[in-house]
């Protein structure tokens, strides 16, 4: 597909089939996030695969938006290896590296034919401690992954934008 076609064609999942993800496509998407650009390339990003019956049943009773996908990526950040910014204390790019690649598997499963949703809605501590994610580790983000089910729709807002002028300074 056409990258501007990818960007198009991509919306939130919030309904699947029941159709697995082929193991190649779900390397695929794995893979494309895993190039996405870091500060310094330190690529202190995780990504956890939950695809087991026990993995997805655990996520489904931790947040109500894993939407029955038959996938859910777990994104982290390690803090120990983040690029710290030595001009300011504080400032870090973990939580953007996390977020580019995650932006690459989304845009790379869009282009495979499968559905992904963004999910923030979950409590962070809980998941990484049913998880059993390392305490350097801190979760970034859910990413729900599957085939969409003929009954998906794309949200109302979806193709609801704000004008450029809105969004864009020159200076």
């Amino acid at each position: 597909m056409e990258l501007n076609e990818v960007f198009r064609q991509r919306c939130s999942v919030r309904k699947y089939a029941e159709t697995p993800v082929e193991a190649e496509k779900l390397q695929e998407v794995i893979s494309s996030a895993c190039i996405a650009p870091t500060g310094k390339n330190i690529q202190p990003f995780r990504i956890y695969i939950l695809q087991s019956p026990q993995a997805i049943a655990k996520i489904r009773e931790l947040t109500r938006c894993a939407f029955n996908a038959p996938v859910v990526l777990m994104f982290t950040v390690n803090t120990d290896e983040e690029w710290k910014n030595p001009l300011q204390e504080g400032i870090t790019s973990g939580i953007e590296d996390v977020s580019i690649a995650a932006t690459y598997a989304m845009l790379k499963a869009t282009d495979l034919g499968l559905g992904t949703c963004w999910v923030n809605w979950f409590t962070n501590s809980e998941v990484e401690k049913e998880f059993n994610i390392p305490e350097n580790e801190k979760s970034v983000l859910l990413m729900t992954l599957g085939y969409p089910s003929d009954e998906h729709h794309p949200s109302r807002l979806h193709n609801e934008k704000r004008p450029l002028d809105q969004l864009v300074r020159v200076i």
